[in-house]
């Protein structure tokens, strides 16, 4: 690519970007003074790279001046240590100073040589650039694309390809084949729940080893479901819901889906949507459980007495009677017209 403002990076930085590459420093602030490329900031390891990133690189962010900023990860590929290249430009800054930064970032990835960058991040506000922006960043990137609705059909197939029977000898195993496992001690609550040994289970992921654990098995009474619910991060939860209905005594099992907006991190709000229908799916085909309602809430306050008895038993749309033809206008319908046939005609005009 070909330096589109004629900014290179001299003999100077050029052998301290050499420097870098071999593992002497953990980051370098770039500036462009006097139309020149320049290396204002020099830090060299301190702790483990997540450690060092918002105290190494957050105080060089400032309000009014872009920068670049290289930032070397402890891994490696073919040819050395991994870096992020970070492009700082502050919605306050001069648009000239905004165009001569854009306009050199590809060449300063070129001198640096682009196979050392692992990621690229552009940020606009601190929390852009921080390691929790960073994070959210990769699960972001991670995150699949939206399927086709024929795409889905055949994610769903292939799902239930997986899947694996489960009996008397594999129940007590964690289960494979949905985004993330169901551990054994909360599968075997979701058989006792079955089997109304339980009337409540509370499942949770388990973000760190990517698995779906056993949370809550409290007895559990209608007016207890509020304050089973956390405000501050997302649950499934599983109600046997005993109720009468027109005369009957009824024991239906409620799927309950809680999520408290923006009370949880983007990343946990992802995994609990993307886990849910396969927990579903697993629990319905393998376990023979049958749900009755599937209920998604932000709120524990939601869950009355009478929402439950709503959501289960929705009232019925009135009866729409047959389209009726409308009735002509009342009094009389006009003078009828007589058509004679050819032979009375003939009789008139003689």
């Amino acid at each position: 690519m070909s330096h589109q403002t004629g900014i290179q990076a001299s003999e100077d930085v050029q052998e301290t970007f050499a420097k870098a590459r071999n593992g002497k420093y953990r980051l370098l602030k770039l500036d462009i003074e006097d139309e020149q490329l320049t290396v204002s900031v020099r830090e060299k390891p301190v702790s483990s790279w997540d450690k060092d990133f918002d105290s190494f690189i957050l105080p060089l962010l400032e309000d009014k001046q872009p920068c670049y900023i290289l930032y070397r990860l402890d891994s490696k590929n073919a040819q050395g240590y991994e870096w992020l290249f970070l492009s700082w430009s502050p919605d306050y800054s001069h648009v000239r100073q905004k165009m001569l930064y854009a306009a050199t970032r590809a060449t300063v990835k070129k001198e640096f040589g682009g196979g050392h960058i692992k990621e690229e991040l552009f940020g606009t506000a601190k929390e852009d650039l921080s390691l929790s922006g960073y994070n959210k960043y990769l699960v972001c990137r991670s995150a699949p694309a939206p399927l086709t609705a024929s795409e889905e059909e055949l994610r769903q197939i292939k799902i239930k390809e997986t899947q694996t029977e489960v009996g008397v000898d594999t129940k007590h195993q964690t289960l494979q084949g949905i985004a993330f496992p169901i551990v054994s001690d909360a599968f075997q609550a979701l058989e006792q729940l079955k089997n109304q040994t339980l009337n409540y289970v509370q499942l949770k992921i388990d973000i760190k080893n990517e698995t779906i654990v056993l949370a809550n098995t409290a007895y559990t009474e209608v007016k207890d479901l509020p304050a089973r619910v956390p405000k501050d991060a997302a649950r499934y939860h599983f109600f046997l819901y005993k109720h009468s209905h027109e005369g009957d005594y009824l024991d239906s099992i409620v799927f309950i889906y809680s999520m408290p907006g923006y009370n949880c991190s983007i990343r946990e709000r992802m995994l609990y949507s993307s886990c849910k229908n396969p927990l579903i799916d697993v629990i319905e085909k393998q376990l023979m459980m049958e749900i009755a309602k599937k209920i998604e809430i932000d709120n524990g306050d939601e869950l009355t007495s009478d929402f439950l008895y709503e959501e289960v038993h929705p009232k019925q749309h009135a009866h729409k009677h047959a389209f009726l033809r409308p009735k002509g206008p009342a009094g009389k319908r006009g003078i009828r017209r007589l058509i004679r046939g050819p032979a009375e005609a003939e009789t008139a005009n003689d």
